[in-house]
């Protein structure tokens, strides 16, 4: 079905833009309004996709191979983004194995939702999501930070791996609708004229709510911090449905075909986007110049995603030469 890999390849351009603009997100109303939306929704999906494809769990010698798959390109890319950053200069640039570097918490996550839905897919579907909604609301008022591994994310953002495990293609087809389409456009748009207006950069609201890897007490919502992620999780649940109804189904050729490269894309852009930080190669001064953060973005994506990139990145990636 091509509109996973066509969702798939959105979302991994949504990654990359995020990271790019991230920044400027202080400097710029719109660039934090841009920044804050996407963060809502764009890693909830993309866990969400994850567990729809992991439908496989309880085959032998599964999660041998997903340790494979997972664990040791955690292990290779954990290493090069510690030479990266002792390379450029950073203080803290080693954080040992528990602490994923950049973005490689989610290979460690995707490792742990795997082994979590081997109890959760007993239970009811229903009932099974309510209590991933309810344990990732409790986890933000206990701070796991000191535990590594990334504990705090998994929980946290288990609940849309769970949904997307439970989620069928029928689901997708009750969801592309006429009426749904022109429903989260006109949702979409509402949602973020409110964070234009009232998000704004002097009420920044912080990446620590988006993130899911910050107990409430360092957000300042010891009490009401599981409402506030509540909240977060509703807005993302809206979108997520909304992106689906959007996401053409379509085969578009190669820009299709990218879709099924999002890893490398996810594991790779970091060594592009973190000189780009260090050595302040970017710049954002006026509102047009987002589109060359857009166009720079696709370009990322279309370079790591190649077949060159892939041919020689391959044996980090997969831990194979040949396809």
């Amino acid at each position: 079905m091509p509109f996973f890999d066509n969702a798939r390849l959105i979302l991994i351009f949504l990654v990359v833009f995020g990271h790019m603009i991230q920044p400027f997100a202080s400097d710029s109303q719109l660039i934090n309004s841009i920044y804050a939306f996407i963060y809502i929704f764009h890693m909830p999906m993309f866990i969400m996709l994850a567990g729809f494809f992991a439908k496989g769990i309880g085959e032998p010698k599964y999660i041998l191979n997903l340790a494979k798959k997972l664990l040791l390109p955690y292990l290779i890319f954990q290493g090069l983004y510690t030479v990266l950053y002792f390379l450029l200069g950073r203080e803290e640039w080693y954080t040992g194995i528990l602490h994923p570097q950049w973005a490689m918490w989610f290979l460690v996550s995707l490792f742990c939702w795997h082994i979590l839905l081997v109890l959760f897919k007993r239970i009811p579907a229903v009932a099974s999501i309510l209590a991933a909604v309810f344990i990732g609301l409790a986890v933000g008022y206990v701070d796991l930070s000191s535990y590594g591994l990334s504990l705090s994310r998994t929980f946290a953002f288990f609940p849309f791996f769970l949904a997307g495990y439970f989620m069928t293609k029928e689901h997708v087809k009750l969801i592309k609708t006429r009426s749904l389409s022109i429903a989260g456009i006109i949702f979409m748009m509402a949602l973020f004229t409110f964070i234009y207006l009232f998000i704004n950069v002097d009420v920044t609201l912080d990446t620590g709510w988006l993130s899911g890897a910050v107990a409430y007490r360092r957000l300042e919502a010891e009490i009401s911090g599981g409402l506030m992620r509540l909240i977060i999780y509703i807005l993302a649940a809206l979108l997520i449905i909304s992106m689906i109804a959007l996401i053409p189904s379509g085969d578009f050729g190669w820009l299709t075909k990218m879709g099924e490269k999002t890893l490398y894309v996810y594991l790779l852009h970091g060594f592009i986007i973190q000189p780009f930080r260090e050595f302040e190669i970017l710049w954002y001064n006026h509102w047009y110049e987002t589109f060359w953060f857009v166009l720079l973005s696709a370009l990322v994506v279309i370079v790591l995603s190649s077949r060159p990139a892939v041919a020689l990145t391959r044996p980090l990636v997969e831990l194979k030469w040949k396809k």
